[in-house]
């Protein structure tokens, strides 16, 4: 898998983006744009008007979207989250690329954000193309140890098809596993959103931080903030969760 990139890591911007001084800014923005998402305004047009109020960046824009929720969809997403016990002999659905990439980000020092919902994203993306970075193994080796620990019986990933290297990807991960005794089940799809929110059972579990899977998924337990809170500690992690309606 040819990489210049070695590291997930930051944008050479993000540490004057997300410095200290713009923290209470992108709090406010967050707690803005989740109000006029609560009172039934378009995400799009709602970014605009909380964005160029507060002349936020692209990437200070990403940041807020991710981590904004209607209260609707809070109490939603709450009340389908699944406690640790519920884990135990159950088996998860993974939304591959959401969860490897924010804990590879998370492992190079890159920024992550706490959502309203306690979910943890990043920055990142594929951009058409998947890139093995210096934290991948340990990123999926992680990932493994804490299922293990969880009692998962049984995890199913699944990656865009689409995406170049998904199948190197593929590849690396079932050689990472190998020998540990992981029942674990690589699939790449078209579309893993549909997927994910469209379980055989009720009974299965999604892991995602996406918005769009949140909301159609019947359970989902949160394990990137999971690991993170027990295995990581983001030296870049910024709280955009606290916020009040005003």
């Amino acid at each position: 898998m040819p990489n210049k990139q070695k590291h997930r890591g930051q944008h050479p911007n993000d540490q004057k983006l997300f410095a200290p001084k713009f923290i209470p800014i992108l709090q406010r923005a967050t707690s803005d744009l989740s109000w006029l998402l609560s009172k039934g305004y378009a995400e799009r047009a709602s970014l605009k008007l909380v964005g160029d109020r507060f002349k936020l960046t692209e990437r200070q824009r990403k940041a807020i979207q991710g981590a904004a929720c209607s209260d609707a969809s809070l109490q939603s997403r709450n009340a389908k989250h699944c406690s640790i016990e519920a884990l135990k002999g159950g088996h998860v659905f993974i939304d591959g690329f959401n969860l490897l990439i924010t804990i590879e980000s998370a492992l190079s020092g890159g920024f992550i954000f706490k959502g309203r919902d306690g979910s943890r994203r990043d920055l990142a993306s594929v951009h058409g193309t998947y890139r093995r970075v210096s934290e991948t193994i340990a990123a999926i080796e992680l990932v493994g140890v804490e299922l293990e620990f969880l009692q998962v019986k049984k995890a199913t990933w699944y990656f865009d098809q689409p995406v170049s290297n998904s199948g190197r990807l593929k590849v690396l991960i079932y050689e990472v596993i190998e020998g540990k005794g992981f029942d674990w089940d690589v699939q790449l799809v078209y579309n893993p959103d549909r997927e994910l929110i469209r379980p055989p059972s009720i009974d299965n579990i999604v892991v995602s931080a996406d918005s769009m899977v949140l909301e159609g998924a019947k359970k989902w337990f949160n394990l990137g903030a999971y690991i993170m809170d027990k295995r990581i500690n983001p030296l870049n992690l910024v709280d955009l969760s606290c916020i009040s309606q005003t």
